[in-house]
């Protein structure tokens, strides 16, 4: 896999590729903002740190969901909530704070990139009026094309594959982020109340103590 680094501190960014690359990855660092649109090309993945040498790494996120939907995994020192939330709403899939452990860094990434086209088996889902094509990642509601996030996909999917009955919140979390992420986490919740503003035609009814269930359509 061809990742971005995007990382003022050559030290964490030197560290950062020493890792990716030891575990097979082919890594490309870069230290401003600037070149992150120009250069997202030539990579699957991006790692963004929030503060870069020319930009608040917001920005730079910003200007990349206005030309690519690639996987962006927030890797910053920003521990505060304004951040994380800003962050997952302009379209970051998922946020960890500094210092991160080698394999929460590598679970994580792996989670990321598996819920883009590519790496999903080919399934069609019907839920009423609404239709969920995993292969493609694309859902449609009659007519219409509903324009989601990969991480609002995978999150739609977990729910979907259990539609009608209960399913703990961990199940859901590690559906999208995979094993060992903490259940409380904010982006988690974050991306529920995205997807349930772009899909109001659905329930997604909150089960407290223990998880949710998405409900039968009609």
């Amino acid at each position: 896999m061809r990742v971005l680094v995007v990382e003022d501190d050559r030290s964490v960014s030197a560290a950062l590729t020493a890792v990716l690359t030891r575990v097979g990855n082919t890594c490309t660092a870069i230290s401003r903002g600037g070149e992150l649109v120009a250069r997202h090309r030539e990579a699957d993945v991006v790692l963004l740190d929030l503060g870069l040498e020319d930009m608040d790494g917001l920005d730079a996120l910003q200007q990349l969901r206005e030309v690519s939907d690639m996987p962006v995994l927030v890797v910053t020192a920003r521990g505060d909530e304004r951040s994380t939330v800003a962050a997952l709403r302009l379209g970051a899939d998922d946020y960890l704070v500094k210092p991160v452990r080698l394999h929460e860094l590598l679970a994580r990434l792996t989670a990321v990139t598996r819920r883009y086209p590519g790496f999903a088996s080919p399934e069609r889902l019907q839920l009423g009026d609404l239709v969920i094509e995993v292969a493609a990642h694309r859902v449609t509601y009659g007519e219409t094309e509903v324009s989601l996030t990969p991480t609002e996909f995978s999150l739609l999917l977990g729910f979907a594959k259990h539609v009608g009955s209960a399913v703990s919140r961990q199940t859901v979390v590690e559906h999208v982020w995979g094993p060992g992420y903490a259940a409380k986490s904010r982006s988690f919740d974050v991306h529920l109340a995205q997807l349930r503003q772009k899909l109001p035609m659905l329930t997604i009814t909150t089960i407290r103590g223990f998880g949710f269930r998405l409900e039968e359509p009609g």
